[in-house]
């Protein structure tokens, strides 16, 4: 009789037998022991046990209890697997869904907004004393530097006004973003983060989605920091 369990797993398309089969045959291949092997060594010790002194009953019960436990385990296992492996899926109907967004993932090319300026981030490994990014134009001409001062480890963001630090209008870009890190002189890990329409979408057989961004190129779904 179907449990709600098994009815659960019927509603994300897993079907319990059909996991303890993949994850006995997993088992099989592996160096441990599975199933087969505990049978296997149970029928050995059977046929080859001393009529005389055979093998006492509470033993054997006891060797019954460990095979059901482990054949219990197996399901078990195979069956948490594919309850991971359907709900860390990326759906097509979920990928689609980030066309049309703009999304902040690591990159140092980033286009103008119509109001002009960008606005981005900096992703941190350890606390830094001071934070730098740099704005540059297609040529490499310094078009701003701001200065973040002293942050936490973790992600501390920006906002250009599109403005030189001349006070001249930078236009639409693109633009490169640089940011140095550093803590008493010594340089902190970092990664510029920018903001990038989703053009495309693409659904690997394996893998998450991939995303194709202006600039940037192709990054998978779980290289976005934030959706816009």
């Amino acid at each position: 009789m179907a449990t709600s369990f098994d009815s659960t797993l019927s509603s994300l398309g897993i079907t319990r037998s059909a996991t303890a089969a993949k994850a006995a045959t997993a088992t099989s291949k592996s160096d441990t022991l599975g199933q087969a092997d505990f049978l296997k060594l149970m029928t050995a010790q059977m046929n080859n046990q001393d009529p005389f002194n055979p093998v006492d009953n509470t033993q054997m019960v006891a060797q019954m209890a460990q095979f059901s436990q482990l054949s219990g385990i197996t399901e078990m296992s195979g069956t948490l697997k594919a309850i991971s492996d359907k709900l860390g899926a990326t759906s097509a109907t979920d990928a689609m869904s980030y066309v049309g967004k703009t999304v902040l993932t690591a990159g140092s090319t980033a286009y103008g907004r119509s109001a002009g300026g960008i606005a981005g981030g900096v992703e941190l490994d350890a606390s830094a004393s001071n934070v730098n990014v740099t704005i540059t134009d297609a040529s490499g001409l310094v078009l701003k530097t701001m200065n973040l001062g002293a942050q936490t480890a973790g992600t501390t963001t920006f906002d250009w006004d599109g403005k030189t630090d001349a006070g001249a209008d930078a236009g639409a870009g693109p633009f490169t973003v640089t940011a140095l890190a550093q803590d008493a002189g010594r340089t902190v890990a970092s990664r510029a983060l920018v903001w990038a329409p989703v053009q495309s979408v693409s659904i690997p057989s394996t893998g998450p989605a991939q995303l194709t961004l202006p600039g940037i190129g192709t990054i998978a779904t779980t290289a976005v920091r934030q959706i816009g």
